[in-house]
């Protein structure tokens, strides 16, 4: 396409877009209220799909060693779990060291337990990390099988309902951000169709004239572009700025918890690029398909 016609369809998309005041401004408002809500949402699960995934990460299998145990029985068992597969990285902690992290858990209480330091009943312990979460499981009970592994421990029962309703929660957000993406889309390309109705006699002229279907289209696609960009700044300043607030308010008190926000940045780039692009996309997508029907002269 020459540049000259290029200038011509951004300065006809401007001028349509000026001239249909109140449909530009409905057209607009559809986009702005659609991408509110998918804005708010994403935000949500992207947080929630993070706090999954840190729970996940955080799970880990502790493998208690038989007492009667040597030191060449502990090699041996740590070597034969490092051959499974699964098995990312194993961390080995003394029962001098159980027994201070257990003082320290307890806090002032926790002093009590300084009575056992001189006869420690605890069990050293190897620490083991699998590749992906999900293969805690497997990994733990083939652990169970080894000499020497008096007790395994990743949380039985507990960890199974976890992961089901971390894959439940990811499923259902899915679905329903993709369900609000199609609303959104239906929305917008209805809203766009008015302004476009309106317009048809100007269609029909150009294609009676010999003007292309592509030729039609650009400064239809030019003014969904401008719709879905202008449409999503007012969701994106209202998002970030609610979330930068609710981030300073709620991430100092879940310091030191397994819960944590996404930082302000990045995740503010982030969202205002998604937004942009599925704004874009929406205002795009709704002209073009508004416009089809009124190309068939």
């Amino acid at each position: 396409m020459k540049s000259s016609t290029l200038i011509r369809h951004f300065r006809e998309s401007a001028k349509n877009l000026s001239r249909n005041g109140w449909m530009t401004f409905a057209s607009i408002s559809a986009v702005t209220v659609t991408l509110l809500l998918v804005g708010v949402f994403i935000v949500i699960m992207l947080n929630l799909n993070s706090m999954a995934t840190s729970i996940e990460e955080d799970v880990r299998i502790r493998v208690h060693i038989d007492l009667a145990a040597t030191p060449e029985d502990q090699k041996k068992l740590e070597a034969e779990i490092d051959k499974i597969p699964e098995v990312s990285t194993i961390e080995y902690s003394s029962k001098e060291d159980e027994l201070a992290n257990m003082i320290k858990s307890f806090g002032e209480e926790g002093k009590i337990f300084e009575l056992f330091e001189q006869n420690n009943p605890l069990h050293n312990v190897f620490i083991i990390k699998t590749n992906e979460p999900t293969d805690i499981m497997k990994v733990a009970k083939e652990i169970e099988t080894y000499a020497y592994a008096a007790k395994v421990k990743y949380g039985q029962g507990e960890i199974e309902k976890i992961f089901a309703t971390v894959k439940v929660s990811r499923n259902v957000g899915l679905g329903l951000i993709i369900g609000l993406l199609f609303t959104a889309m239906f929305l917008i390309s209805n809203t766009i169709k008015i302004t476009i109705v309106a317009r048809r006699r100007e269609i029909e002229i150009m294609k009676l004239v010999g003007a292309t279907n592509a030729f039609i289209r650009w400064p239809f696609f030019l003014e969904g572009l401008f719709l879905g960009i202008l449409g999503a700044v007012v969701p994106i300043g209202v998002i970030l700025g609610t979330y930068n607030y609710v981030y300073g308010l709620i991430q100092p008190r879940l310091d030191g918890t397994f819960l944590t926000l996404l930082p302000f940045q990045p995740f503010a780039f982030q969202v205002t690029g998604l937004l942009i692009a599925l704004g874009a996309f929406i205002g795009v997508w709704g002209s073009l398909m508004s416009v089809r029907k009124f190309l068939r002269v």
